[in-house]
């Protein structure tokens, strides 16, 4: 991707008539810098550098669109591959434990995460991390946009990120996705105690072949599941954190609990009156969809 940026540059730069070094005066960089972005050698280009060419060779934002791909460039391969994976998965499956998963954050809720990283080296290099993965939120409204099901621990609610103001807003957008016929949003109470994904998040993906792959992260750490036996695994647990969660319509009153400041919890019901509310609930709803997202699967039963 990063040949591919610099031939869009050498060419929009020779159309525009411009020499390197003029280029580079105008985008206030080293004539240098532009020969390194047209061989793809050297640094990556930045944001703000991608901004600049673009304004200047008047790109119309080919070069700003291009450029969040340049940038997983920097990731290593197991990332970029789970990057490719999510942009082509039909089905998208999240355990979050922590924090929002990025999907579905807002651009101040995303800019406080990562604003948290301790090797953060720098606001440009902040303000890059947060266009990329609001960029990424783009494939939600694609036309090939994927079913997209979350379960959100309890601690993602009372676990205050940034200040009241952006927590409050990424709690709305949370309820405005989940009215989404594409999305489901579940909360994973802290009442059902301990669960076989405590270590961190935890995210499965349906390709258009119906292969499928897994992806588990922690705070320092993540990795890249593909062999089929060990995908089934963490299905498996997937499932069962799903099964234990509350139905979407009670998470939702769960979400609004927490967005109106009642950090104590929203006087849940007990789990057999949950499961008795669930059962009404797939009643109701027949062989179509759950109130409030998800869809049911012919022929397999709802978990109580």
């Amino acid at each position: 991707m990063a040949a591919l940026f610099g031939a869009r540059v050498r060419r929009l730069r020779t159309a525009a008539g411009l020499t390197q070094a003029e280029l580079g005066a105008r985008t206030h960089v080293v004539s240098t810098r532009i020969t390194q972005i047209e061989r793809a050698s050297g640094a990556k280009p930045t944001l703000e550098l991608a901004r600049a060419l673009d304004a200047v060779l008047g790109a119309d934002d080919l070069l700003v669109e291009l450029w969040p791909y340049v940038y997983r460039e920097a990731f290593p391969d197991w990332s970029r591959r789970f990057m490719e994976y999510s942009e082509r998965a039909g089905a998208i499956k999240q355990y979050a434990a922590h924090v929002v998963p990025g999907l579905l954050q807002t651009e101040d809720y995303a800019r406080a995460v990562l604003s948290l990283d301790a090797l953060l080296e720098s606001d440009e290099q902040l303000e890059e991390r947060v266009a990329a993965r609001m960029g990424r939120q783009g494939r939600l409204s694609s036309p090939d946009r994927p079913e997209l099901c979350v379960v959100l621990d309890e601690a993602v609610l009372r676990r205050p990120i940034g200040d009241h103001a952006v927590m409050r807003k990424q709690l709305a957008r949370l309820i405005d996705a989940a009215a989404e016929r594409h999305i489901t949003v579940q909360v994973l109470p802290f009442d059902q105690g301990g669960h076989e994904a405590m270590g961190g998040s935890l995210t499965v993906l349906t390709l258009p072949d119906d292969s499928e792959v897994a992806y588990t992260e922690g705070a320092d750490y993540g990795q890249l599941i593909e062999e089929t036996t060990d995908v089934g695994r963490y299905k498996v647990i997937y499932d069962r954190l799903r099964a234990a969660a509350l139905p979407p319509v009670m998470s939702l009153g769960m979400i609004r609990s927490a967005m109106e400041g009642n950090y104590r919890g929203a006087n849940l019901p007990s789990r057999s009156d949950r499961r008795r509310l669930a059962q009404e609930q797939l009643q109701q709803s027949g062989r179509g969809r759950l109130r409030g997202g998800g869809r049911r699967i012919p022929g397999r039963r709802a978990r109580p």
